[in-house]
């Protein structure tokens, strides 16, 4: 059915919903295989490093944004992989899945920057409407 599922996270509260919808479509199929996406935007790179002054720390708080997906898809025994991709968020999304076979998108519909969502329109919405496969938006 689904083989590659690309899972859209930006490490907040409400992607962990959206992981365990994919990770429930990974195990209908014994080869899925979940590629986990994770945008780093320019302007909230400003902003990490501004507060991450150590490179070193950077990493790990973005790595530690993707622990629980990460967790959760470990215990479900689904295989998955960790990809940090950079660019604004709904066209990099868009532009991987066009240039990568994904099968399914399964993203959010709200992420951790509710204004930028309100002024410039949803990732959800932008990946929804240029993707060339089925994309699940979850609430």
């Amino acid at each position: 059915m689904y083989k590659k599922i690309l899972l859209a996270t930006d490490g907040s509260e409400h992607s962990i919903r959206v992981a365990e919808n994919a990770i429930h479509i990974a195990k209908c199929s014994s080869d899925s295989t979940i590629e986990v996406v994770y945008v780093v935007d320019a302007d909230r790179a400003k902003s990490d490093v501004l507060s991450n002054w150590n490179s070193a720390d950077l990493n790990d708080s973005r790595k530690e944004r993707m622990k629980d997906v990460e967790q959760k898809a470990k215990e479900a025994g689904v295989t998955y992989e960790i990809k940090v991709l950079h660019g604004e968020p709904g066209p990099t999304i868009v532009e991987y899945v066009n240039n990568n076979q994904i099968d399914i998108v399964v993203i959010g519909s709200r992420g951790l920057n509710v204004l930028q969502e309100f002024v410039l329109g949803s990732v959800s919405h932008k990946v929804a409407k240029r993707a060339n496969c089925p994309v699940l938006i979850v609430k």
